[in-house]
């Protein structure tokens, strides 16, 4: 199944609109990792040069852009969700919603990764998504969750890591707004909305 993903929807947060023009030097995400898809996108541009002890703005920008290309899949996921016809409508409209907040995080993205130099990933024309094992609104909602459990491990390790604050409270922000969707996603499914006292 293929979707059409739109330019993502302006969305700046005030964090970023504030922070310096200055270049954000820092390694991104250490070991972390998004899942979508079924597959491990791993957001691990920096590692050698943080070995080196030389961060640059270069890794800053492989990993951002690595961030935006999985906030456009998460953007794409969830078209491919609201399409299936699925989806009861107050969850369609929970999806849309979701998916309109993906669009500005990737909007947040690709507007830092312009302001430090760097060119912006694009979406691909076409996702590969489990879509042979979507066969009931509940199965739509698991492939929705597994992909905010993602989100929420790969921005929880890039906070710490910024050097550049505003840049760590932008992705706080995010990692915020994907640790609320995972939980809405699971008390949707009857599940423990809050399964642990911490996220890893």
């Amino acid at each position: 199944m293929t979707s059409r993903i739109q330019t993502p929807d302006a969305g700046l947060t005030a964090s970023l609109q504030n922070a310096p023009d200055r270049e954000a030097r820092r390694s991104f995400l250490g070991q972390s990792g998004l899942l979508l898809s079924g597959a491990a996108i791993a957001l691990l541009a920096g590692r050698d040069a943080l070995a080196k002890g030389k961060p640059s703005t270069a890794s800053d920008v492989n990993v951002l852009n690595s961030a935006l290309g999985a906030e456009l899949e998460a953007i794409a996921a969830y078209q491919v969700g609201a399409e299936s016809g699925l989806l009861q409508k107050p969850v369609l409209h929970l999806a849309v919603t979701f998916q309109g907040h993906h669009k500005e995080h990737a909007d947040l993205l690709a507007k830092t990764i312009a302001k430090l130099g760097g060119q912006l990933v694009s979406a691909k024309a076409q996702y590969s998504f489990p879509v042979e094992t979507l066969k009931t609104q509940n199965d739509v909602l698991r492939f929705a969750a597994m992909l905010e459990k993602g989100a929420v491990s790969a921005y929880l390790g890039a906070v710490p890591v910024f050097n550049n604050r505003e840049l760590a409270k932008a992705a706080a922000s995010i990692l915020g707004d994907e640790a609320m969707h995972w939980a809405i996603l699971r008390n949707a499914l009857g599940e423990d909305p809050v399964p642990s006292a911490f996220m890893s």
